[in-house]
């Protein structure tokens, strides 16, 4: 072993090690969470579950909030990754939907790293049932919108202050995954293949829902 890989490796235990603990009080947090209520957790329990001090708690994480959208600000970070890596001559539309199928397919196991897919489900409907968290999410919701935004008008060429439709487009694009999102975070025996196949075949009608002829005359899409 050479000096430099000496070196290196009580700095990569030491990460482990923080890892370790930071992901056993995202798992105390979310349980505690989703089993009493978020508004009457605290701090103190979580810690206590974990056996560690409130310091180390707000070394990770700077409030319950932030412990509570962790796992969500980790899909919506590896999904921006993923659109960021799209081939510049998919069009717009195709390359979120892309972005986020790949995001899914890798994500699953990166997630239950930390957390059950279970657990998982019980923090989307904890958060939709909470009012403070529900609204906090929709702030979180119309930033990353206006990122997206940003983002495909950036890969179009355009000034999205002036052309509607990148933002017209993410609009449409954020509503199906978050219909799709209630809906998997309601079933009872949901994993990750099953959000990733809902997903894609609700995107897959947002063409037909917005210029088909819905009426049963018509016969079918």
């Amino acid at each position: 072993m050479t000096d430099g890989q000496r070196a290196a490796h009580p700095t990569g235990l030491r990460e482990r090690k923080k890892r370790r603990t930071r992901d056993a009080l995202l798992h105390a947090a979310l349980d505690l969470f989703t089993t009493q209520g978020y508004e009457e957790t605290t701090v103190d329990e979580i810690v206590d579950a974990v056996e560690v001090s409130q310091r180390t708690f707000f070394r990770y994480f700077a409030s319950k909030e932030e412990a509570a959208f962790a796992i969500q600000e980790m899909v919506e970070s590896h999904f921006l990754t993923q659109l960021r890596r799209r081939p510049d001559d998919e069009a717009p539309f195709e390359a979120m939907r892309n972005a986020v199928l790949c995001a899914w397919n890798s994500l699953g196991e990166v997630i239950e790293e930390i957390i059950t897919v279970e657990l998982h489900m019980r923090t989307y409907r904890m958060i939709e049932s909470t009012p403070s968290l529900l609204a906090a999410h929709l702030r979180r919701c119309s930033t990353l919108e206006n990122h997206l935004a940003l983002l495909i008008a950036g890969r179009e060429g355009l000034d999205v202050d002036e052309d509607p439709r990148p933002r017209v487009a993410v609009a449409a694009f954020c509503g199906v995954m978050r219909v799709t999102g209630q809906l998997w975070g309601r079933s009872r025996d949901g994993d990750v293949d099953s959000l990733r196949a809902l997903t894609e075949s609700y995107l897959d009608q947002l063409g037909p829902a917005l210029a088909g002829n819905w009426r049963a005359d018509a016969g079918p899409a």
